[in-house]
């Protein structure tokens, strides 16, 4: 019998959006539910995006931030919001020389996943957090940014920094490299759940980024942080109101204690 994801593989390829880097069976999910607009745009206005947000998802008992002092920002100051589409990779049984020689099939998906994916999306790689080779260069960014994408999240590392600096593209990275990952690396399953840094990610979940680091809101769970960061905003305005004309502590005190209890 013929899965919902063989119906759609079928679909996708007969629309030219499969390079056929990675079979069929490794791709978890193709087509899930994306947020709105209007919600991407509410988040992307928001200051101390992901400061506020981590507290919103830690009094929800959520763990789903990763600090930016283990994977950074290559370019200071961006900040996205997207949903999740997800690869992780292994590495590769064969040498990269190998490889190299025989012009074997590069088994990395970057590009599998630009094209299965739709504008907006955040691009998260997990390589187990090694900083060893690269998950993406400069041409990978190039597609990226041509099929719409938000950014990119790696945990691991990538290279060609200066390139993507003047593509100004945002991407966040566990670290830099000059060596390929090509023929070094292996797709083992597109949107399925990864992990970053010590976070487990799931493909539909909204991402949040900035030069703080970021949070991955589980689907179910976004309508609630978004209505309590909406909240948070308020009470901290009305707070530095306050602060800027003096006022006394007896009128700071109940707004402190709503916010941090």
């Amino acid at each position: 019998m013929t899965s919902q994801v063989d119906q759609e593989y079928d679909e996708y390829k007969q629309q030219g959006r499969l390079w056929g880097q990675v079979p069929r069976e490794r791709i978890a999910k193709i087509k899930y539910p994306r947020f709105s607009k209007q919600i991407i745009q509410e988040f992307m206005e928001m200051q101390d995006l992901t400061t506020t947000v981590s507290d919103v998802l830690d009094s929800l008992g959520v763990r789903a931030a990763v600090a930016a002092s283990f994977v950074k920002p290559l370019i200071p100051g961006k900040k996205i919001v997207g949903t999740a589409t997800t690869v992780r990779s292994i590495p590769e049984r064969k040498t990269s020389t190998k490889g190299y020689y025989d012009k074997d099939i590069i088994r990395m998906s970057t590009r599998e996943s630009y094209y299965l994916g739709e504008p907006g999306d955040v691009f998260i790689a997990d390589f187990g957090g090694n900083l060893d080779v690269s998950n993406m260069g400069g041409q990978s960014c190039t597609v990226a940014q041509s099929m719409g994408f938000a950014g990119a999240i790696v945990n691991g590392a990538v290279r060609d920094v200066s390139t993507i600096r003047e593509l100004d593209y945002p991407v966040w990275a566990a670290g830099v490299t000059p060596i390929t990952g090509k023929f070094r690396m292996e797709a083992i399953e597109l949107n399925g759940p990864v992990t970053v840094h010590d976070v487990a990610v799931y493909p539909g979940d909204l991402v949040c980024a900035d030069d703080s680091g970021m949070c991955f809101i589980p689907a179910e769970y976004v309508e609630t942080v978004l209505q309590q960061v909406r909240s948070i905003h308020d009470e901290e305005a009305k707070m530095r109101e306050l602060i800027v004309d003096k006022r006394p502590i007896s009128e700071l005190l109940p707004l402190y204690r709503k916010r941090y209890s």
